[in-house]
């Protein structure tokens, strides 16, 4: 994994007090929205999305409004195609979680876990083959189903966030906008955050291949979370 560099827009971290809790389910559900593999209908929805979004303060509002301007237009295919250039075929803008620190080694199955757990508890379930350490997974249920459990989730993996914020900004994504409405919704980073994102930065994930499909959600709970590739 490549160094990272600030970029222009260099470290963005404002408290989240100044938002709500229903501000920043919002700002949650938009953004996993956003960070879902898009559909046909995604290009549909984003100006209803900024037009909830224009409720939420600065900077977290305005940042999910600049996402849908810079979109805004883009054929289906052609979104779909950028979503899988920009995540999908980029190791350092992985959006599940656990990879950064793990790869795709036995120790990241156990760190899986405790999403796993975590939604057991909540009664929400992920289909048979999903990992539930994907960010728009995280953020769907923080949103919609434990708001307090999935806050957890995102503030345990705050360095993580943040280091996939800095990649993005760094490639001047428009899915940069996104991440920074999200971390709007967090509290600021600290000293120890900072030395865990240099690390993970430097080293990058590790490569030992293994297969992860025993740590997929378990089918047999209540509530159900849309898919995710």
């Amino acid at each position: 994994m490549s160094p990272l560099r600030l970029g222009k827009r260099g470290p963005r971290n404002p408290p989240d007090q100044h938002l709500s809790e229903r501000q920043r389910r919002i700002v949650w559900r938009i953004a996993g929205l956003l960070l879902d593999y898009p559909t046909g209908q995604t290009p549909n929805l984003l100006e209803e999305m900024a037009a909830v979004a224009g409720s939420v303060p600065a900077p977290a509002g305005p940042a999910l409004v600049s996402f849908a301007d810079r979109v805004r237009g883009m054929p289906p295919m052609e979104l779909a195609a950028h979503y899988v250039e920009t995540f999908d075929l980029r190791r350092r803008n992985c959006l599940h979680l656990t990879y950064y620190a793990y790869g795709d080694t036995r120790k990241r199955g156990m760190a899986l876990l405790r999403f796993k757990h975590a939604y057991k508890r909540a009664g929400a379930t992920l289909g048979d083959h999903e990992l539930p350490d994907h960010l728009a997974v995280v953020l769907e249920f923080a949103a919609s189903i434990d708001p307090a459990s999935g806050r957890r989730l995102l503030l345990e993996h705050r360095p993580v966030v943040e280091l996939l914020r800095l990649s993005l900004v760094d490639s001047e994504s428009p899915y940069a906008d996104v991440l920074d409405a999200l971390c709007a919704t967090l509290p600021e980073l600290n000293t120890a955050n900072r030395r865990r994102i240099a690390e993970l930065a430097a080293q990058g994930p590790p490569e030992e291949e293994v297969g992860l499909e025993p740590f997929a959600m378990d089918p047999t709970t209540q509530r159900e979370m849309g898919g995710r590739r």
